[in-house]
């Protein structure tokens, strides 16, 4: 065979299996045969044919893959010549098998033909059936007529066609019939919020709770976001916090409600100043008469001003994850029924004009209109906003047939804003105007401000209006939000703040000739909103409804600007101009503690559904900076508040999270190379990705139930290392010298040995899966939450005595002395509980999520009291009692997949080991595999609690972190500490030695 055609063949054999072979040229062989190669099932011949091929140095050409020759042989002696093949095979009736078997033969070829069937049936490329023409044969007509094409091509076009997606063109989908009708589609699954459209053009989205929701900016923001939340103004779209509203008699509604929250942890539904309706409430709930126990969630709450009536209203927010469960408990103490029958609300358009143009569009030439099943009873399209994104099979109303209490889910029925800043105020006065008074009906066709119109009529309503727009005009004297009482309300109801939209954005700024201390208003920083003034007509469903129905459109906005004899003047609409009822609701920001107060106060709004980028707009022009969920943790954190659902570990919501956050954390940290995994066995972190809280709170009971009473344990002894500690279980860490296999240095390892169960290397039994420990997330813990108790431990948290002193509070004065008599009966009477915390750093360090809070040893005190840059004592490396087990299972694997490699070349069935691969299936580098052992003396200093959430505080200048202690665990920690040391803690990361010292606080 020639060059050319060696090449023209190795061109052909190029795509081809490993297992075929193509007969040679004829000639090439003796008598115009050609090399065979046994099939793979027979052995005899295979044996035969491997002997002849490396006894034989002068083979004939073969292009097996497998093909090889000895070592050391030239081409010449491979029988390549000048003039091609030379030699050949003389014997290959010797090498070709007397016989082969049919079955395994046939077996061999199946997976080849199966292989080039489908070869043969699948196209090879994306390309249509005219593309494959030869050009001289394309004509541009082919691809939308399909009889220029050759007949014999003709139907497998027709196919192609059906085959692609009826898809319209972007301008036909990008009209707004067409736009409105895929929105719809698109938010089936997950909620759109009215600034859906907005957030995704300029924010990054995540789906959580059924909605879809902005996460972050996508500009980089993050210190420009902070600066808006103590110098200027931050919005936010609450509009995803569900609202229950209850409606009945006043004393019916508090005799139930009362079951479900506690005056121990502070405000209840019956606060007098809340239930007049003047001031905004929040508490805990819990599960009926199970107080402190069945935690369900935070909550706040408002009441509808009494206006003579027996029955009151009550508007209760809360976050999306947690609102079955607490409309599961109301309606069980409420004992509400489902309605027989389910009303299924309609989509509301934004405006009568808007349901006008879109059947103008419908009635012109019926030509262009699509063709669809329904034909000519072809219903318009609608924009769905407020109860028209419920499932229409499910009800939202339930009933008391005993009490005559009506449960009703207002979600997306009202949209509420958050104004956060110092200019909140600012922000307020310039973009909403107090509507003015109307007595005549503007448009008799429509029902367009009918509401107002009638209430302008009473005299004591339009006497209302006044007052309440002259405190409106008041907040521009104040300078910041946090001068005003907490949770004060205000209603007001204001014109369309889309007629006083500015011509470019602007910095919304105080005007200080209005910063004058007058009497009204220092005595508004005093009183507060009279009661009267709380009023509101967004408590009206009907009112409402006439809102949203009769807004103008943007579209008729714009015409009248375009028709204005000065262009950028001023729009006066006159009687036509909308009046929208709203709520304003003020938030005290931080309460707790003696830094900061204050900080990050603003205003709730409350507004009517489908006005929601009518004011949304204006706020923006104003020179607001838009935040997402990520601005709200941070300003929570900063807050130093629990954020809901992540800092609630002991309602179901909070546990949900956390199952969700360790099933992303531990896909991403499979997701790393082994070699760029941290080892966290050796690191002696037990659980990296979920905080065990139910087996610290268990751990440190058997901690004091072995002991009995508090004793201060003797020091280590002066032999050992100044990073060992002791344990109040008297478990003892000892130093073990590990030979590391990669790097063939000793490091110093620990093992710890403990009287309750810590394990060593041979005594580890048992397994455990890191996405099913159901016992460490339903646990029988609780979260102290009693202000009374919290406000005594945080008296204990402060030092008495050394410089680090502080003023005590006046209302620290009252508190009692630490002694035994006085901590032993909180013990007793929780003996499983969690107490939040608020920690700040000393020195440097970032605390981490997950980060572990220690109680330092008394060495570690004593060398901070002589060095004050000491950072804090490191944690000796542990030994991975689970390396051997996993290269075991390396290895197993591996012999495993050559039995398996060989099972197949012999036609032998392989048998896996199924009780070795269920004994390792868990097994992970770096990773505790078995059960947990004791968590709070695993390390060599003594485990308190975890950090759920921590990072460097800009407000701070320091590191801070939140996180949860154990109650028995802070008390034997205070109770040993000297006076002057008081509240010192260690915080670790999961992934470092490192410890550094905090100072562990409590905020009441």
């Amino acid at each position: 065979m020639s060059g050319a055609r060696e090449k023209k063949r190795a061109k052909k054999m190029r795509n081809q299996p490993a297992s075929v072979t193509l007969p040679a040229e004829a000639g090439s062989f003796p008598g115009g045969g050609s090399r065979a190669c046994p099939p793979p099932g027979d052995v005899h011949s295979e044996q035969q044919y491997r002997q002849q091929k490396f006894s034989n140095q002068s083979s004939g050409p073969s292009y097996r893959k497998d093909q090889c020759f000895p070592r050391g042989q030239n081409r010449g002696a491979r029988g390549r010549g000048r003039g091609g093949w030379q030699g050949g095979c003389q014997s290959v009736s010797e090498e070709m098998p007397k016989y082969i078997t049919a079955s395994t033969f046939a077996q061999a070829r199946a997976a080849e033909i199966k292989a080039m069937l489908k070869a043969v049936a699948q196209k090879s490329s994306n390309s249509l059936v005219f593309q494959t023409l030869p050009r001289h044969m394309r004509r541009r007509a082919m691809s939308h007529n399909i009889k220029r094409l050759p007949r014999r091509l003709q139907e497998i076009a027709r196919k192609e066609k059906k085959e692609q997606s009826k898809t319209k063109c972007r301008k036909a989908r990008r009209r707004h019939i067409n736009l409105v009708a895929e929105f719809n589609r698109r938010q089936r699954k997950n909620i759109w919020l009215e600034t859906h459209i907005w957030h995704a053009k300029r924010f990054h989205m995540v789906k959580k709770w059924g909605y879809c929701l902005g996460n972050r900016p996508t500009e980089k923001s993050y210190r420009a976001c902070y600066r808006a939340m103590t110098k200027h103004c931050l919005l936010q779209d609450l509009s995803y916090y569900c609202c229950l509203e209850l409606t009945g008699k006043e004393s019916e509604l508090l005799k139930q409600l009362t079951r479900i929250c506690s005056i121990d942890t502070g405000l209840t539904f019956e606060e007098a100043c809340c239930l007049s309706g003047r001031f905004e409430g929040s508490l805990n709930l819990y599960q009926a008469d199970r107080y402190p126990e069945a935690m369900l969630g935070p909550v706040t709450f408002i009441w509808k001003p009494r206006d003579g009536s027996e029955n009151r209203q009550l508007w209760i927010w809360t976050h999306p994850a947690l609102k079955q469960d607490i409309l599961r408990e109301l309606k069980a103490i409420f004992q509400c029924s489902e309605p027989e029958e389910i009303y299924i609300p309609e989509p509301v358009t934004t405006s009568v004009q808007e349901e006008k143009q879109v059947d103008v569009v419908l009635s012109l030439g019926k030509k262009r209109k699509k063709d669809d099943k329904e034909g000519e009873k072809a219903v318009p399209v609608k924009k769905i906003i407020g109860d028209g994104t419920r499932d229409p099979f499910q009800s939202y109303s339930w009933i008391s047939q005993t009490t005559g209490i009506v449960i009703s889910d207002r979600t997306m029925e009202i949209l509420r804003y958050r104004l956060i800043g110092p200019l909140s105020h600012s922000v307020l006065t310039e973009t909403l105007k107090a509507a003015s008074l109307q007595t005549e009906v503007a448009d008799s066709e429509t029902e367009l401000n009918n509401w107002w119109v009638e209430n302008c009529k009473d005299s004591e309503k339009v006497s209302l209006h006044q007052r309440q727009s002259a405190i409106f005009e008041l907040l521009e004297g104040i300078s910041s939000p946090s001068e005003m009482p907490p949770g004060t309300i205000l209603g007001l109801t204001v014109g369309d703040p889309r007629v006083n939209l500015p011509k470019k954005k602007t910095q919304a700024m105080p005007d200080f000739e209005k910063y004058q201390d007058n009497d009204k208003v220092r005595q508004l920083y005093l009183e507060g909103v009279p009661i009267d003034c709380a009023h509101s007509f967004i408590w009206d469903q009907d009112i409402c409804k006439n809102v949203t129905e009769n807004k103008i459109s943007e579209q008729d906005l714009n015409h009248m600007r375009a028709q204005l004899l000065v262009p950028g003047s001023h729009l006066d609409l006159g009687p036509c101009e909308s009046k929208i009822p709203i709520l304003l609701v003020q938030q005290p920001g931080k309460m707790a503690g003696e830094d900061r107060p204050g900080w990050g106060s603003g205003w709730d709004i409350y507004l009517p559904k489908g006005w929601g980028m009518a004011f949304w707009i204006p706020f923006i022009y104003r020179g607001v900076r838009v935040g997402g969920l990520q601005e709200a943790l941070k300003h929570s954190e900063y807050q130093r508040t629990p954020y809901t659902p992540n800092d609630f570990p002991d309602c179901q919501a909070g546990m949900q999270f956390a199952k969700e956050l360790e099933t992303s954390l531990l896909e991403k940290f499979k997701r790393r190379p082994p070699a760029k995994r941290a080892n966290y066995v050796k690191l002696g972190t037990l659980s990296p990705f979920v905080c065990p809280w139910g087996q610290l709170t268990k751990n440190w009971e058997g901690r004091m139930k072995t002991s009995g009473e508090f004793v201060r344990p003797s020091p280590p002894h002066p032999a050992r290392c100044t990073t060992e500690g002791y344990s109040f279980c008297d478990a003892k860490a000892e130093v073990v010298k590990e030979a590391s296999p990669e790097t063939d240095e000793v490091e110093d390892t620990m093992e710890i040995t403990s009287t309750e169960g810590a394990l060593k290397t041979e005594d580890v039994t048992g397994t455990q899966d890191f996405g099913e420990r159901d016992e460490i997330m339903t646990s029988d813990f609780i979260v102290l939450r009693s202000e009374k108790l919290l406000m005594q431990l945080s008296a204990w948290c402060y030092p008495t005595a050394g410089k680090d002193r502080r003023v005590r509070l006046v209302s620290r004065l009252g508190q009692k002395e630490m002694t035994e008599e006085v901590f032993l009966p909180i013990l007793m009477s929780y003996p499983r509980a969690l107490v939040w915390v608020n920690l700040s750093l000393l020195r440097k360090g970032n605390p981490e999520l997950h980060a572990m809070i220690c109680i330092p040893t008394e060495d570690d005190l004593l060398h901070l009291s002589k060095d004050r840059l000491f950072c804090g004592p490191q944690e000796p490396k542990h030994h991975d009692i689970f390396k051997h087990k996993v290269q075991k299972l390396k290895e197993e694997k591996k012999k495993k997949k050559k039995s398996n490699t060989k099972a197949l070349e012999g036609d032998l069935p392989s048998v896996p080991d199924k009780e070795t691969t269920e004994e390792h299936e868990d097994l992970i580098l770096g990773l505790w595999s078995d059960a947990l052992p004791d968590v709070t003396s695993h390390c060599s200093r003594t485990l308190l609690g975890y950090v759920t959430r921590g990072d460097f505080s800009l407000a701070a200048g320091c590191g801070e972190a939140l996180g949860f202690v154990s109650l028995t665990g802070l008390l034997y920690m205070l109770h040993n500490q000297p006076a002057d040391k008081k509240g010192l803690v260690l915080l670790r990361t999961p992934a470092s030695l490192q410890y550094r010292f905090a100072r562990l606080n409590i905020e009441v």
